[in-house]
């Protein structure tokens, strides 16, 4: 059988901004990439030694109608919110909290000597966005490793070579991979073809297929978006390469969107910012 391998239809190096109480990231997926990378809504890469630059974090501030997945690759960040969850994440860790009717909640950092990771939003179905909210916090420990010749899979959500991830119950049926590649060392990673697919060059670079029939040499906090397939083959370059690879069924669906609160019609949207003003936004506690 001949496997139609994915090709790199856009690559992404995002634009510095600040978020939350003045945190210093790099947005790669935002507002304008809703239709491309659907059911993925945006993606912040947060790297910096120091303090002033990322302490101020994330204090309380709510969430309706998304998933958050924050991915820590060094350094703590400290989460609590509505429903009474609290915990710390570190370097490998990983916390999925799945909003629904409406979530606050806040992610503050633990200073040390770097504070690096990303913060993925997810997008929830129409019905499914009044549901009740979730949290999984997921340690390093528990994330199970698939090791093949050259190549070191974490498999934190999905499966890989008959082995599942811990993140579960997700609506966008993810793949989420860990990948770590030796020096020019590949990989062939099965995509269902009907998922939108992309990965995160972390460290090192990666040499991926164009459309064109060349071929793309990516150097490291990168986004790559895969076009169809049955898959995808990432090929590491000289120094290695770390990769997270990420993939989901897209939604189809109207998105109206306003801050941390993400519906489907202005009407919606416009109902939460009622509710969060009368005190009955949130309807589980």
């Amino acid at each position: 059988m001949t496997l139609n391998k994915r090709k790199a239809v856009r690559i992404v190096s995002g634009f510095p901004t600040r978020d939350g109480a003045g945190v210093k990231l790099r947005r790669m997926i935002g507002h304008e990439d809703t239709k491309a990378f659907d059911p993925f809504l945006m993606l912040d890469l947060f790297r910096s030694t120091d303090p002033k630059e990322y302490m101020p974090g994330f204090p309380w501030h709510p969430h309706r109608g998304i998933e958050t997945v924050t991915f820590m690759v060094a350094g703590s960040i400290a989460h609590g919110d509505s429903l009474g969850h609290t915990g710390t994440i570190h370097g490998g860790d990983i916390q999925w909290m799945s909003a629904g009717s409406g979530i606050i909640h806040q992610e503050m950092p633990v200073q040390s000597p770097e504070n690096w990771g990303l913060q993925l939003w997810v997008n929830l179905p129409a019905a499914r966005k009044m549901s009740a909210p979730r949290y999984q916090d997921v340690s390093s420990d528990l994330i199970p490793v698939v090791a093949e010749p050259g190549v070191g899979i974490r498999v934190l959500a999905g499966s890989r070579g008959g082995v599942t991830g811990p993140v579960v119950g997700i609506e966008a049926a993810p793949n989420f991979l860990d990948v770590s590649l030796e020096p020019g060392a590949s990989c062939w990673l099965p995509i269902a073809p009907d998922s939108t697919c992309f990965a995160v060059t972390v460290t090192g670079s990666l040499s991926v297929g164009r459309e064109d029939g060349g071929v793309e040499e990516v150097p490291d906090e990168r986004v790559v978006l895969f076009g169809e397939g049955d898959g995808v083959e990432l090929t590491a370059g000289p120094s290695g390469a770390r990769v997270l690879v990420v993939s989901g069924k897209p939604l189809c669906e109207p998105v109206a969107w306003g801050g941390p609160i993400v519906m489907n019609t202005k009407e919606e949207l416009r109902e939460a910012f009622r509710e969060l003003e009368d005190g009955t936004f949130l309807k589980h506690k």
